[in-house]
């Protein structure tokens, strides 16, 4: 989903404070204040919807491929670790549905005139995902939950199958929406109506922002998947239940977990250059580079001045930036300084600087968090290469911590490509600003943020005492398939085996 957001810093607040005086001058601070709420209020919907996605994405392939395992090799340890994997996935699923209905509200709600004017391009790949992604994912989905015991063993698998690639088509859908904000093409701008109209959906699917945002989007996927499964069949190692069964998904979660992650920075290095060539404000709050550089150093520490103009102290790898920007150790990474300039020039007066600490420090975050759960599934993996389970006063607290560092890196990698993207909400186009509903006042924003948040909270109670619930409970001892062809008596009504 799209997200028009931000967070101020202190030389952004000192901005927001200046512009506020303005306002109330010109009778003008309930449209701040709405803005500011909108967005706040976008951000904690979207983060939040977005544990769930990744989870759900990469989990549904990895229990089809435990029931794939199961139904070649009829060892009933995957059939077990397909059902007890299954209900997780479920739950995720649930949840992410339900919070994800918030999203479609929020545009017609809050961003009105931010839907008037990307209405015509959106509509296509949004109906698309509605009526053929999420269609097919639901459908099989149902038969998959319902027909055990039901379906022959055959088609029961090519249930979950098609459930799992209807997530990625959803996904996809969603991503290029996206990407169009980032990145916009195959429209044309009609000024009488004052919205973007679109003259080829072809164009909109298939640019290389959409291309390469699904693509780094699923390894996230992945990664976060694998780490989730890892964590708990872990905790069902130290809980020794069923350890037949968690040493197959423990080994499993962090061998994917391992090989995704080389699969994000591979598609993350894609996304970085093809960020710089269409975004390239957006790289440079990243590093907070202030001047035009050749042979640019990646940031390892960067301190500004106070007015958020220079770099005071920096600590770098020489020339890495560049590589990563234009795969060139010597190429040329433009500056904050000489892109507003830059930027004034094309888009009129105006501050185009996103807020650079929060850039800078989501970028890092996304990275830090990422490498961490690699280096935790590096040890245990190691531990396990002779067949023995990974022990050590070290080994719970990691893999409790396993499946929460992919998220708060994904979290925050949202943050940075949303964020730095400001003051746009389509770049080049429609300012964040100028998309707000311009009759909603600042107490309705206030009252649905505060509502959603007790929701959400809410939904976060029921989600974490579900999951807790099913790793308590643990697998099955105990797993029936009447019959291991036609899966079940015709007399069997068409029941949820859970």
């Amino acid at each position: 989903m799209p997200h028009v957001f931000s967070t101020c810093g202190a030389e952004h607040a000192r901005r927001i404070g200046i512009e506020l005086v303005e306002q109330l001058r010109n009778g003008e601070s309930d449209l701040m204040n709405s803005l500011d709420l909108a967005r706040w209020q976008f951000a904690i919907t979207t983060v939040y919807h977005f544990i769930f996605v990744p989870i759900t994405i990469g989990l549904g392939f990895m229990v089809a491929g435990l029931q794939t395992a199961w139904y070649r090799n009829g060892n009933l340890k995957y059939l077990r670790a397909t059902k007890f994997f299954g209900k997780l996935f479920l739950i995720n699923f649930a949840i992410g549905v339900v919070t994800g209905i918030v999203q479609e509200f929020q545009f017609g709600m809050n961003w009105s005139s931010y839907s008037r004017f990307v209405g015509d391009i959106f509509g296509a790949p949004l109906a698309m995902e509605g009526l053929l992604a999420f269609f097919l994912e639901s459908t099989f989905l149902g038969l998959w939950i319902f027909g055990w015991d039901r379906l022959p063993k055959k088609l029961h698998l090519a249930s979950i199958w098609l459930a799992s690639f209807g997530t990625l088509l959803s996904a996809y859908f969603i991503l290029a929406a996206n990407a169009w904000m980032q990145h916009p093409v195959g429209y044309i701008l009609n000024e009488t109506k004052g919205r973007a109209e679109l003259t080829n959906i072809v164009k909109v699917l298939t640019q290389n922002t959409a291309l390469a945002t699904f693509t780094h989007t699923i390894a996230f996927a992945a990664f976060t998947s694998a780490a989730f499964m890892a964590g708990i069949s872990a905790l069902l190692i130290v809980r020794r239940k069923d350890i037949e069964m968690s040493r197959v998904t423990l080994k499993l979660g962090l061998i994917v977990t391992i090989i995704s992650f080389v699969g994000v920075g591979v598609t993350g290095d894609i996304n970085a250059r093809i960020m710089t060539e269409q975004q390239p404000m957006k790289m440079a709050a990243a590093e907070a580079l202030y001047s035009t550089t050749d042979s640019a150093p990646f940031s390892l520490l960067t301190v500004g001045s106070l007015d958020g103009s220079r770099s005071v102290f920096q600590i770098g790898l020489p020339s890495m930036l560049s590589f990563m920007s234009t795969g060139d150790f010597n190429g040329v990474v433009e500056g904050v300084n000489d892109l507003q300039a830059q930027y004034e020039t094309q888009y009129g007066p105006g501050d185009y600087t996103p807020n650079i600490p929060l850039a800078y420090w989501s970028f890092r975050l996304m990275i830090g968090f990422g490498a961490l759960g690699l280096l935790f599934a590096l040890i245990a993996l190691w531990q396990m290469r002779k067949g023995g389970l990974p022990s050590g006063r070290w080994f719970k607290p990691a893999m409790l911590s396993l499946p929460f560092l992919p998220l708060l890196a994904n979290s925050f990698g949202w943050i940075f490509t949303e964020t730095a993207r400001q003051p746009w909400a389509v770049f080049g186009l429609i300012r964040t600003s100028d998309g707000v509903s311009q009759v909603v006042s600042a107490g309705a924003v206030l009252f649905t943020m505060i509502v959603f948040t007790i929701l959400y909270g809410a939904l976060a109670v029921i989600e974490f005492g579900l999951i807790r619930r099913v790793i308590h409970l643990g697998p099955l001892d105990e797993v029936d398939y009447a019959d291991p062809q036609l899966g079940g008596s015709d007399s069997k009504q068409l029941v949820a085996s859970y």
